[in-house]
């Protein structure tokens, strides 16, 4: 099996590698090929953008050579998702099994289950479902000394407020993963975020105890905006990867609105674009930050490594067009409905007749006051699906419909607003 060498060079370069264990070791271990596991606890329907920063880095590793087994933890999922500030949320099995086969879905689209190192999917249930609680004590938790255990981050910040015997010993089960995968497939190397950092360590301290073998761990970055705050939220709510959850155009949206301060680090960490061409992107961006290069050059990337490539045409379209630029009758229903959801759309009954374009101007909000929209249209100001109104009194017909009801109006060249007609 061919490796990259320039793999662990490439992930520091890109911002991937905030802990690692004895980075030499970890080198060493990566020129003669390893094989690496990255977990996933179904604590929801969908993955989500701190997700997304596994599920490529999973992918790098695999292009480099290294394979690759994905957990999506049956078991772990049961107990929900952590809590800085709380307990976590108990789901039903029922819940969690659904959960289990929507991640992994998402999970396999980003990795290759052909070749010399393809790809598997694991599932931590297979060797928790009929595990004994003395077994577990005796084969496990006897490696973990408490006084570690009490030192660890996680648990030092709870232990006023309360923690609970679950919570505390999660990273046992954790650790136990990684035992397993040892020793059923010879898994020697894990990574996960930066905040599960204390539970990689358990895990390689685990593999020394019990089996004697020397194992790696990396831990990737948290993802924060300029000001230190987290990412993963829209104004919607969190950055969900199922586009039923979140739409490709609002996905494309979040990246198009990336800070400057902040684009190239995510063009490294989200894009397999060549170090060469990111760097002469991020020069471009320099120079001209106002034509926003990076942030397209990102949001057409990032979208199409989830969506694929169409949706980011017809996420790109559908921005173009609400902003003037092409032709809203040519969009996609579904991409119509999405992009005009994320400004608000104003359901308006056309039982007693169809509105004029003065009523609906004000009923959206985008005027304050039928003088004030009578004034708007005859300062040319006022656009009906891209098209200037030349009439206050202008009345829609259902030739104007896009999709069947929706409407598209919009006041000078960026306020805009959306009408479905009931």
């Amino acid at each position: 099996m061919h490796v990259d060498p320039t793999l662990l060079d490439d992930l520091e370069w890109r911002g991937l590698v905030a802990h690692s264990t004895d980075r030499e070791a970890l080198r060493e271990a990566l020129a003669g090929g390893v094989r690496y596991y990255v977990g996933f606890d179904p604590t929801a329907p969908s993955l989500h953008l701190g997700n997304l920063v596994q599920i490529l880095t999973a992918r790098r590793l695999q292009l480099a050579g290294h394979t690759p087994f994905a957990l999506v933890g049956g078991a772990t999922g049961m107990i929900g998702d952590p809590r800085e500030s709380g307990e976590r949320t108990l789901n039903s099995e029922e819940t969690v099994r659904e959960w289990v086969g929507r991640v992994r879905a998402q999970i396999e689209r980003f990795l290759s289950f052909e070749g010399e190192n393809g790809a598997t999917m694991v599932d931590n249930l297979d060797w928790t479902r009929g595990l004994s609680t003395i077994d577990f004590l005796r084969d496990i938790g006897k490696h973990f000394p408490v006084n570690r255990m009490l030192a660890r981050d996680v648990v030092r910040t709870r232990l006023e407020a309360g923690i609970s015997y679950t919570e505390f010993s999660y990273v046992l089960l954790q650790s136990m993963d990684f035992l397993e995968l040892h020793r059923r497939h010879g898994v020697t190397l894990q990574f996960g975020g930066s905040d599960q950092w204390g539970n990689l360590t358990g895990g390689v301290e685990l593999l020394r105890r019990a089996d004697g073998v020397r194992a790696h761990a990396f831990a990737t970055p948290l993802i924060t905006k300029a000001d230190g705050t987290k990412y993963g939220k829209t104004e919607g709510g969190a950055l969900w990867l199922d586009p039923e959850m979140l739409s490709p155009y609002a996905f494309h949206q979040f990246w198009l609105n990336a800070e400057d301060e902040k684009v190239g680090e995510l063009l490294r960490i989200f894009t397999f674009l060549p170090r060469e061409e990111i760097e002469r992107i991020e020069g471009e961006h320099a120079e001209k930050p106002f034509l926003r290069l990076a942030q397209r050059t990102l949001a057409d990337e990032v979208t199409t490594l989830v969506h694929g490539r169409r949706e980011t045409e017809q996420a790109t379209a559908a921005a173009a067009a609400l902003f003037g630029g092409g032709d809203l009758h040519a969009l996609d229903p579904a991409t119509l409905s999405a992009a005009l959801a994320e400004t608000g759309t104003v359901e308006v009954a056309a039982a007693d007749g169809w509105p004029a374009v003065v009523d609906l101007l004000v009923g959206t909000g985008l005027c304050a006051s039928r003088s004030e929209a009578r004034r708007t249209v005859a300062e040319g100001g006022a656009y009906l699906n891209n098209e200037r109104v030349p009439d206050a009194e202008t009345v829609v017909a259902e030739r104007d419909l896009l999709a069947g009801s929706l409407l598209v109006l919009r006041r000078g060249k960026k306020r805009f607003a959306g009408v479905r007609l009931t």
